[in-house]
């Protein structure tokens, strides 16, 4: 079990939301878990809250709403979501992608997800769409936690 355990760890950390799959990737080169193990470890960790977001946030939403102390985060994130709008409404589909893949603090799976849920749109739509921006973060962090720091410090033979 001890083997397992940096690796259930960045599978963990790709699940939370914030750190998400960036986070996972870069604690998954910090440990030296091999790249063809951290990816799909990652990406899996990430992909998998995404449908219950979807199918489940709005409700959460709702039943949250009813609550002042919850209400203020319900408001707060909505507002947040809100802020992409405009490139949504532009961009559909794509926007939605370039805010999942695009690997910057506020942006992932967990945004993406309650962005498609404000703006309800369809399931069958937006989860793949979101599916394919957690594979173009996965290959971007790829490159920034594994490929440019070997580039730098090269293991010794």
């Amino acid at each position: 079990m001890k083997y397992f355990m940096d690796e259930l760890i960045a599978f963990f950390i790709s699940m939370a939301p914030v750190v998400e799959l960036r986070g996972g990737m870069i604690f998954a080169a910090a440990r030296g878990i091999p790249f063809f193990t951290a990816l799909p470890i990652c990406l899996i960790g990430n992909i998998l809250p995404v449908p219950v977001i979807l199918f489940f946030l709005r409700k959460v939403f709702s039943f949250m709403e009813r609550f002042p102390f919850t209400k203020r985060l319900v408001t707060k994130l909505t507002r947040r979501a809100r802020k992409s709008e405009g490139k949504l409404a532009k961009y559909k589909l794509l926007g939605l992608f370039i805010l999942v893949a695009i690997p910057l603090p506020g942006t992932g799976a967990w945004t993406g997800s309650l962005v498609a849920s404000v703006f309800d749109l369809r399931i069958k739509h937006s989860f793949p769409v979101i599916a394919l921006g957690v594979l173009a973060a996965g290959f971007i962090m790829s490159v920034i936690s594994y490929f440019i720091p070997g580039l730098f410090f090269p293991e010794k033979g």
